[in-house]
């Protein structure tokens, strides 16, 4: 729902059934493509006009089972998910951060966010 984070688009449907997982191996052209693409921005452009879209956010992952965003990406739906549940937006922003894992190591991988994490604790302090 619009109270939670969304995680990146997936290609494992709606339960995330990991029978359907993998990528659609969609060539850049493939109209299939550009289409859901076009859409997802077209959407995600009327959420949060002033703000460019993380990639993240209208790309699906290898797999189709990512559980992580980008900071950006979170950053991105922050204003949504704070208006949604009448909350401080400087709440949500100090639960991503809580929730925003650095590279391994120092050098390996990406910063990221677990979107099930992070929604989990968001309605622990949206309850209070």
């Amino acid at each position: 729902s619009a109270k939670y984070f969304h995680s990146r688009p997936s290609n494992a449907g709606n339960g995330y059934d990991a029978a359907n997982s993998g990528g659609t191996n969609l060539a850049p052209t493939n109209q299939k493509l550009i289409d859901r693409v076009q859409a997802d921005a077209k959407s995600l452009h009327e959420e949060n006009p002033a703000q460019p879209i993380p990639v993240d956010l209208i790309t699906t992952s290898a797999s189709g089972l990512d559980p992580e965003i980008s900071p950006a990406a979170a950053e991105f739906q922050l204003p949504r998910i704070a208006r949604e549940r009448g909350i401080p937006e400087s709440t949500v922003r100090d639960l991503v951060q809580k929730h925003t894992q650095q590279r391994d190591l120092g050098l390996l991988g990406e910063p990221r966010v677990n979107v099930l994490e992070l929604n989990l604790d968001l309605d622990v302090v949206s309850k209070r």
